[in-house]
């Protein structure tokens, strides 16, 4: 067969290829393919949930308990509650959840697994529209779907709350792009999608805002366009303003304010913003390091190109909202627009000569196959860093120690619970935990960072003498403690509980041990630093409704459900 006639051969094979490629709906496929293998990684390796979400699924059984009227307080997370001054559409689509029968934890570890994959479908969307490429947005799509600290954030329990908000925002920015490009037909759903976005998450909202900003400014810098910026915040405003201006008269304006300056606030400082930055990259057994390295090349070569508006958008990204899952919004753009167009991984296209056609296709597919087996490894909880990524706070062992709680100890007692399990306390034993951050930061700035530290200072010590003094020093009151052995986590970094701690409790004479399985103990305080409840009780009669409970449709697991 001659010269000619082969390439007209290779052209005719190729010709499908290429016409697979530009074709969105073919791209939309290998993403959201991608994202379902990741996502079932991390199904199938986590019988139970990564980090927790027991304070939002726990407000949802409130907010079904009220009949779906917003409550004041949640109960149990600290000895007064702390204020229902959250979002609330996500709490009100969990109860609804609920109130058709799914289980509680069921949902914490399925329903994010369900929005990891759908918010694709709008990133795909926007990232054709902010690259004016099918394929290199098809590239960005796959990235997305398996960037760890997208992941982190969104596949884990807390994503039941934080990957809706992510797939409004997404469908927000992509009209947002399409409103200052195309004009005011796409004014309705931008305002829409941004006061729902209000309603689901403030962080993402605050993201929301700035990248509208930086639209207006690369897109449609005009009278026009700031009109039409202003009526989106205006009438985003307005469709939310049911929950803020009740929050602010219930709670009071300061609960919105103030919570804004926990978590780290927003806003960062250079140095804070060049640590972020660097300190994966020098990390080597960091999984993150080779994402943060191709976004910051794809930024530079963006810029080389004069496309200016992906490299500053996730400079501010990182520097206004200090969270890199909204940096690798636009980062998953400019790694694409590197793999796809920048040398040498342009070459294995257009190269002429064989042997560099495949050197820089070789590179390109290590590259991509690193990134995706990467992201698959973090999903299933493989300890690429050093310790185990996504950890579950509960196990087997706590959910048959909370059960034992809620049989045999009385519905006023309250509890010091180390480590993470404590954030899901409340939830699975109906009790009080009277020391966790969580939801504290809509009372002040002050009290969410002195329940922080004392969360801390307690949830790491190792001995008796260490619990006892941080208890008398911070004039903590407790029934009983709770105490995690061997290996547990402590604000998601691994520690290990030393054989001391157990024998140090039980050698004291101001601690009882009245439950043990091969995972907890459990522990009535004694004396003048008990609460002064009652001690555990036999409540046969408890046993059957907790029994009936958990016949009610809500799974093996052992999560009540409480109307």
């Amino acid at each position: 067969m001659s010269d000619s006639h082969r390439t007209a051969r290779s052209s005719e094979l190729a010709s499908p290829v290429e016409r697979a490629l530009d074709d969105g709906r073919v791209w939309l496929a290998i993403a959201m393919g991608l994202g379902t293998i990741v996502a079932l990684a991390y199904y199938f390796t986590h019988p139970y949930p990564a980090f927790g979400a027991g304070l939002y699924l726990k407000i949802a059984e409130r907010v079904l308990a009220n009949g779906y009227q917003p409550p004041t307080a949640i109960t149990g997370y600290t000895t007064g509650g702390v204020p229902f001054a959250y979002p609330p559409l996500n709490y009100y689509l969990i109860a609804v959840l609920i109130d058709v029968g799914f289980d509680p934890l069921t949902i914490s570890r399925v329903f994010p697994v369900l929005m990891t994959v759908a918010y694709l479908i709008p990133f795909f969307y926007l990232a054709r529209e902010v690259l004016d490429s099918t394929r290199q947005a098809g590239l960005a799509t796959v990235v997305l779907a398996v960037t760890p600290v997208v992941l982190q954030w969104h596949i884990s329990a807390g994503g039941i709350v934080r990957a809706p908000a992510f797939f409004l925002l997404l469908s927000g920015l992509f009209c947002g792009v399409k409103l200052f490009e195309e004009g005011r037909r796409w004014l309705p759903p931008a305002m829409a999608l941004f006061g729902l976005t209000i309603l689901a998450h403030p962080t993402y909202t605050a993201f929301y805002g700035v990248s509208y900003l930086l639209l207006f400014v690369f897109r449609d810098r005009s009278l026009h366009g700031l009109v039409s910026g202003a009526a989106v915040a205006a009438g985003g405003a307005l469709l939310s303003a049911p929950w803020w201006l009740g929050v602010a008269i219930v709670h009071g304006p300061a609960r919105l304010t103030g919570a804004a300056a926990t978590h780290g606030g927003l806003g960062r400082g250079p140095a804070d913003v060049i640590g972020a930055l660097i300190d994966p990259i020098i990390n080597q057994v960091n999984p993150m390091s080779l994402w943060y390295v191709l976004a910051i090349l794809g930024s530079v070569y963006l810029l080389w190109r004069w496309r200016p508006f992906v490299p500053v958008w996730f400079l501010v990204g990182a520097v206004v909202m200090g969270e890199a899952r909204f940096s690798f919004v636009p980062g998953a753009m400019a790694i694409a627009v590197l793999l796809a167009d920048a040398p040498p991984f342009r070459f294995a296209r257009t190269a002429r000569r064989p042997t560099i056609r495949l050197g820089a296709s070789g590179v390109l597919a290590i590259l991509l196959g690193f990134m995706l087996v990467s992201g698959g490894m973090y999903a299933a909880g493989t300890p690429l860093a050093g310790e185990t990524s996504l950890p579950a706070f509960i196990d087997d062992d706590d959910l048959e120690a909370m059960e034992w709680i809620y049989l045999n100890t009385r519905p006023d007692a309250n509890f010091v619970a180390l480590g993470d399990a404590a954030e899901w306390f409340p939830l699975l034993t109906d009790r009080t935990i009277a020391v966790g951050p969580w939801g504290v930061e809509w009372k002040t700035p002050d009290k969410y960072r002195h329940q922080l530290g004392l969360f801390i200072f307690l949830s790491t010590c190792h001995d008796e003498d260490c619990l006892s003094a941080v208890m008398d020093r911070r004039n903590v009151q407790s029934d009983y403690v709770y105490v995690p052995k061997d290996d547990y986590t402590v604000r998601g970094f691994a520690e290990a509980q030393p054989a001391e701690m157990r024998a140090s409790l039980v050698e004291s004479d101001e601690y009882r041990l009245v439950y043990e399985n091969e995972g907890v103990m459990i522990f009535e305080v004694l004396g003048e630093r008990s609460n002064g409840g009652q001690s555990s009780i036999e409540a046969p009669e408890r046993e059957s409704t907790y029994r009936t409970a958990l016949a009610d449709g809500l799974g093996e697991r052992g999560s009540v459900r409480r109307r």
